[in-house]
């Protein structure tokens, strides 16, 4: 099992709305497919951005040296485009290398 951090940043950093944590997770289970292998998942809610932990399969290592990031990233991007919660609320997250 592979464990990968990852935070989405808010667009108007603040109070945190009641039950986001249960939202953001939500639209994570909602949107995740078979593929990515995501196994559990835990958030903690910021002033200015949620932190997420994904657990997910691990996989074998093809020509990415990190496939469990490249599948986050994959995942968290899909999330983050069909949840209409997500881009209200959080910033896209960033491209590869930033």
């Amino acid at each position: 099992m592979d464990i990968v951090y990852a935070s989405l940043y808010r667009r108007q950093p603040g109070l945190v709305p009641p039950g986001e944590k249960a939202e953001v997770l939500a639209a994570l289970w909602a949107h995740a497919q078979p593929a990515d292998g995501l196994q559990h998942a835990s958030a903690r809610c910021e002033d200015d951005r949620v932190d997420l932990l994904l657990y997910l399969l691990a996989r074998p290592a093809d020509t990415d040296p990190c496939p469990a990031v490249a599948q986050t990233r994959t995942l968290i991007a899909r999330v983050h485009q069909a949840s209409p919660l997500l881009s209200r609320r959080f910033l896209p997250p960033h491209p590869p290398g930033h």
